[in-house]
């Protein structure tokens, strides 16, 4: 009886354990980072284009090509923030979960912590 109460704890300390270094590297952030640098970006780049839209008679080849730029760039964005918006949903859950496991091994009290 006493031997099972032993190994349980063992089992959840170790779910605990992996759970606190699967979080210990957030994904999601990575993903924000990449969908805000890109749609900077882009805007830098689309108004490059526009303004050699806007200033030239005869359409420069320059300012297509920076336009196509600016939009993968855009779809990029928008491609990185969808994902990042889906990691950060599994990464919630898994904080969820180790609060939990927090509160089942009496982590969080003090006393319970101290050698008996």
């Amino acid at each position: 009886m006493l031997g099972s109460v032993s190994a349980d704890i063992q089992d959840k300390r170790a779910r605990f354990d992996q759970l606190q270094e699967s979080l210990a590297t957030r994904q999601s952030t990575t993903h924000f980072t990449h969908a805000g640098v890109s749609v900077i970006a882009f805007m830098l780049i689309g108004g490059a284009a526009g303004k050699l839209f806007y200033d030239s008679l005869r359409t420069p080849l320059l300012a297509w090509g920076a336009t196509l730029l600016a939009l993968g760039l855009l779809v990029y964005g928008f491609r990185s923030y969808r994902k990042g918006r889906a990691v950060l949903v599994e990464e919630l859950q898994r904080y969820e979960a180790l609060l939990a496991l927090r509160r089942e091994l009496h982590l969080d009290n003090p006393a319970a912590l101290l050698p008996r």
